[in-house]
């Protein structure tokens, strides 16, 4: 009996658990985006060959983008052929829409995987009274 009781009550918390996860994670996820994490790598098939021509117009255009304030800090990958940029945009779309008209995503040798950053909301829990 004290099993069954205890199982009823378990199944009756769920949905309230389960939404007070869902309300954090919102909590954490949620507030402005203020730069996007850009992670580059080249795309398949791509040689030193498609590569060595490209990439002088490639620097020139990431320097521009640098000057105008878009690239906050950029960094090569150890794992792999590509970059890593810190941008700061306060969209995804405006980061994909910089990164591909760069020479190498025109000529699709580079692909990004672009990740949304914002303060760290989480700190707000420390703050409630």
């Amino acid at each position: 009996m004290l099993t069954r009781a205890l199982l009823f009550f378990a199944l009756m918390m769920t949905p309230a658990a389960l939404l007070n996860a869902q309300t954090q994670m919102s909590a954490i996820t949620s507030g402005p985006t203020t730069r996007v994490l850009a992670i580059g790598k080249m795309t398949a098939g791509t040689t030193p060959e498609k590569l060595r021509p490209v990439m002088p117009s490639e620097v020139r255009e990431t320097v521009k983008l640098y000057l105008a304030g878009k690239l906050d800090q950029w960094f090569v990958r150890r794992d792999q052929r590509g970059v890593v940029f810190l941008m700061n945009v306060s969209t995804v779309q405006e980061a994909h829409d910089l990164l591909e008209k760069l020479p190498l995503g025109v000529q699709k040798l580079m692909e990004f995987d672009l990740i949304p950053l914002g303060p760290l909301t989480p700190l707000n829990f420390l703050l409630q009274e």
